[in-house]
């Protein structure tokens, strides 16, 4: 909770650039101060959290990424998944010794690779995606992409696209519903 908090607060600093080198500068920032906070407070030694961030800007969006947090593209009724899980059992199913299937149940699906503020300085998984028309973009914790499945994830947007509020509230009632094992 501290290291999310600290953060989401680090997101409104003043960085320089734009485009894909604002948003790695932001992260960057972000992993500084999460890291300081665990230095200076015994009580947080050793936190830190996943981070998925989007700027846009003239058509296009930016996305930087640590951990198991996820962006996703929702056009032209398609779901894809934009980011790359830095977990144990994501690089397991990249390098071929498990399943997809098997990752879901695997005892180690929540071991994190790559987090925010454990180091003082983070790797940042970058990428510029340009939009059109009807483009839906979806950052989320593992707490829902763990939970609910794309085509659900989908659907509900569909449904509600209209009011991104709702559609936020029936995702995390969804996700919620299928056990909620985590912050969502």
């Amino acid at each position: 909770e501290i290291a999310s908090r600290v953060a989401a607060t680090a997101l409104g600093e003043s960085v320089d650039g734009s485009g894909e080198s604002r948003v790695v500068a932001l992260i960057q920032e972000a992993n500084r101060q999460v890291y300081e906070r665990a230095r200076e407070d015994s009580d947080a030694s050793g936190m830190g959290t996943t981070i998925t961030v989007a700027l846009f800007e003239n058509g296009i969006v930016s996305i930087g990424h640590v951990g198991d947090s996820r962006a996703y593209l929702i056009r032209d009724r398609k779901v894809d998944q934009l980011t790359e899980d830095h977990s144990l059992v994501a690089e397991l199913v990249r390098s071929g010794r498990l399943t997809p299937d098997e990752a879901g149940t695997h005892p180690h699906r929540s071991v994190i690779t790559r987090a925010l503020g454990t180091d003082p300085e983070v790797a940042v998984d970058v990428m510029a995606v340009q939009t059109k028309p009807g483009d839906v973009f979806v950052l989320c914790s593992d707490g829902l992409s763990s939970m609910v499945g794309d085509d659900a994830i989908r659907e509900a947007l569909e449904e509600h696209g209209n009011d991104l509020d709702e559609a936020a509230r029936v995702l995390v009632d969804a996700a919620n519903a299928a056990g909620g094992e985590d912050n969502i």
